[in-house]
């Protein structure tokens, strides 16, 4: 923020310049930091450290700030300075709640003093004494929230491609000790491989909005859910339609994973489907691969949303795998070519987990008509859908179907 101090004056109060009472900056920074720790919270569960540093060294800059702008002088090094100061406390830690606490607290104990000896006669001086306090308060305000947040934004993008650049290694089955210990990351012993996918959302195909603005919000929403979710610990690479997430094993049990899917498509605001294997570093290549191959296995499947996992799917998993065995289970649906209406309803059947009122729902037709459809299923394939064995078949060859054409 640029203001022009050459059209101040010099304020006075009972005669005296305004800024007399704030001359002795560093006794009276010592005074209002102590001040600060009984009084304002956050600077009392702050580090001893940061209190005689970082809080002191704001103090007393503010101080010589207001001192100079009472007095009609420069100041562009000051707040140069407490901009560098800020930067720093960004980087830190240092939260931007007790900065600006410090300082709104700072400039009331300063006004008292400023105040105290003033009488009526004093009144313009006041007046134009208020109007510049209101000044100092926006410059220090603005100068001390770009600089934190500016070097916030670098400290995020550091340690964002640091993730990306272990991640990476980790996937691509790269030595990582020397990797980690440069990125300041801690390799675990295990990790839960999971693969994502994210559908677009409905406001991606509204060609009123730009599709692309939509997609990057949606994956925002979902990195900052991840982060809240898992803080630091999770590993990944995310696009607009899914990708990899290497959380250490030690993080969530089943439930709190099956928990973090549901969480993630609350922000993606679509369902989001992951599949997941364990292993350890050496073996995050050969399960991630493995993990996007059940994934789009799942997908074939038109499964609803929801983490699966590859001890739950391993037998389907096996089938699609070349061989004669595939082929012979993917042509077991040929009589359903010539009833396209029968083989949907198979698949959303199947992918909805044998909930019939799902099923027609999604299909907009009646159970009965469900029914009606599954019994004729089985009528021209001789696998009855309503007996565990018709559908293990059935369900099978669902999968191997899906790959003989590719």
């Amino acid at each position: 923020m640029s203001v022009d101090s050459s059209t101040w004056p010099s304020l006075t109060v009972a005669g005296q310049p305004m800024s007399s009472p704030l001359k002795d900056v560093r006794a009276l920074s010592r005074q209002m930091v102590g001040h600060f720790v009984e009084n304002v919270i956050p600077c009392g569960t702050l580090p001893v450290d940061a209190i005689s540093g970082d809080v002191t060294t704001i103090t007393r800059t503010c101080l010589e700030l207001a001192v100079s702008m009472l007095d009609g002088q420069g100041i562009p090094e000051k707040v140069q300075r407490l901009q560098d100061a800020a930067a720093g406390w960004a980087r830190e830690g240092v939260p931007i709640d007790t900065i600006h606490h410090s300082v709104h607290e700072g400039f009331q104990m300063g006004l008292n003093l400023v105040v105290s000896s003033a009488s009526i006669k004093d009144y313009d001086s006041l007046v134009d004494g208020a109007h510049m306090v209101v000044q100092m308060l926006d410059m220090i305000t603005s100068a001390i929230s770009v600089a934190y947040v500016r070097e916030l934004r670098a400290v995020v993008s550091e340690h964002h491609t640091a993730v990306h650049t272990l991640t990476s290694a980790l996937l691509g089955g790269h030595s990582t000790s020397t990797m980690a210990r440069e990125c300041g990351i801690a390799v675990a012993e295990s990790y839960a491989v999971v693969a994502v996918a994210i559908p677009a959302h409905r406001d991606e195909g509204n060609p009123a909005l730009d599709k692309q603005v939509v997609a990057r919000r949606k994956l925002r929403r979902v990195q900052a859910e991840l982060a809240t979710r898992c803080g630091n610990s999770a590993l990944s690479l995310l696009s607009v339609d899914g990708g990899t997430i290497l959380i250490p094993s030690t993080t969530f049990d089943n439930e709190g994973l099956d928990t973090l899917v549901d969480k993630l498509s609350h922000a993606a605001q679509v369902g989001v489907t992951a599949t997941l294997v364990q292993a350890t570093p050496e073996q995050i290549p050969d399960a991630a691969d493995q993990a996007h191959e059940l994934l789009d296995m799942v997908q074939r499947l038109q499964a609803v949303p929801g983490m699966y996992r590859f001890d739950e799917l391993a037998l389907e998993y096996q089938l699609t795998r070349p061989g004669p065995g595939r082929e012979y289970l993917g042509s077991l649906l040929d009589p359903l070519d010539e009833h396209p209406e029968l083989l949907e309803t198979l698949q959303r059947h199947i992918g909805n987990n044998l909930n019939r009122q799902r099923t027609a729902r999604v299909l907009h037709i009646h159970t009965n008509t469900v029914d009606y459809r599954l019994k004729r299923i089985g009528q021209l394939t001789g696998f009855d859908p309503a007996q565990p064995s018709g559908l293990w078949y059935l369900r099978s060859a669902l999968v191997a179907r899906s790959y003989r054409t590719t």
